[in-house]
């Protein structure tokens, strides 16, 4: 039997199965899910849980076996967890999880819950996963569409009783959030659990309304956006405020990589823009399309009218080379340290940024 994320409530008011299989690479989807059917569970005498991790070539199943079939003197009722973290059982799982799902049938007093990553459709044939899908509940959690992901975060506020502006400017606060946490739902989920405490709806006359200032500074306002924060210090041509930055990302042991990616999407970003103004959008159009929110806004809007195409031209090459470097190629005339080709990188695009108007459009 197939199950729905979102069905879960109206299932459980129909009844615990004996069998359930979550898999899918949305960990809070499946943390959730699994943390319900475990409070369920305990509310209808399910007390006492074991917990199997199945790692490596050599795993002992039998252990797995016995714990389905015994129960401790102080519990009537049980749950048996089962986690393959690399979602291969391999032969000897296979055939044990073949015999749980079996006896699965008609066992009130033992909740079985296996817990797998996402399946390729190789491994979704298997017979084991037939066996857990013929004899119990199976639910796959797929990522959340990034088209979704702005009505995902809005629908979680909602649940702590708070939600964002009406019409296009709760949809840009919308939009800004989920381009800071696209990709990772456990982020999502903190920093809207973050705002809930920062904004309870109860503390004043808002009625749980929360501004893009507020939004903004609270998602931003955290260690891992450092980064993006250092974008909007190139942006803003501060130059010796960079540089400790990127001191200080290096020291802390920030990726090259991640550091690159935000230096030449902002480059993108521009050039993107620019050609969007050319084309004959008006700036704040082509920003919005773009995507470009907050002080980042501010920022292009400043520096935009005054960068030329050679310019951008140059600041793209730049960015392609350093790519190069810091996934380890050489590059002639360029330092062959990602990080001093970084610091680089970054000063070009602090000059161009503040640079006086009448050297911008070289």
């Amino acid at each position: 039997m197939n199950l729905a994320p979102a069905q879960l409530q109206e299932h459980l008011k129909r009844g615990l199965k004996s069998l359930y299989t979550l898999h899918g690479d949305e960990p809070l989807l499946v943390q959730e899910f699994a943390d319900a059917l475990r409070g369920t569970a305990r509310e209808q005498g399910y007390t006492e849980r074991t917990v199997h991790t199945v790692a490596g070539a050599h795993f002992d199943w039998s252990e797995v076996l016995a714990s389905g079939g015994s129960l401790s003197l102080f519990a009537d009722k049980q749950i048996v967890e089962i986690r393959i973290p690399s979602g291969k059982p391999g032969k000897d799982g296979s055939v044990a999880l073949q015999q749980i799902a079996e006896r699965a049938q008609g066992d009130d007093s033992t909740l079985t819950l296996v817990m797998l990553p996402r399946l390729d459709s190789m491994t979704a044939k298997g017979a084991w996963f037939g066996a857990l899908e013929s004899f119990g509940v199976t639910v796959k959690f797929d990522p959340i569409d990034r088209r979704s992901l702005p009505q995902w975060i809005a629908q979680r506020l909602q649940q702590q009783g708070q939600r964002v502006a009406a019409g296009e400017e709760g949809q840009r606060t919308l939009q800004f959030f989920a381009d800071r946490v696209e990709g990772n739902l456990l982020a999502a989920h903190q920093e809207i659990q973050k705002l809930g405490l920062l904004y309870p709806a109860q503390s004043g006359s808002s009625d749980g309304i929360l501004t893009f200032d507020q939004v903004e500074n609270a998602v931003l306002n955290v260690a891992r956006y450092d980064v993006f924060k250092l974008s909007e210090a190139v942006l803003g041509g501060q130059s010796v405020r960079v540089a400790r930055m990127l001191d200080g990302l290096q020291s802390e042991g920030e990726s090259e990589v991640l550091v690159h990616w935000a230096l030449a999407e902002d480059i993108r970003s521009m050039k993107r823009v620019k050609d969007a103004i050319q084309a004959g959008r008006p700036m704040p159009m082509a920003l919005r399309e773009n995507r470009v929110w907050g002080i980042k806004e501010k920022l292009f809007e400043r520096v935009l009218p005054q960068i030329g195409d050679t310019t951008l031209a140059n600041l793209l090459n730049a960015a392609h080379k350093v790519d190069g470097i810091v996934k380890g190629l050489k590059q002639p005339d360029w330092p062959a340290d990602g990080w001093q080709a970084l610091h680089r990188l970054a000063g070009m695009v602090c000059e161009q940024c503040a640079a006086p108007s009448r050297t911008r459009q070289a």
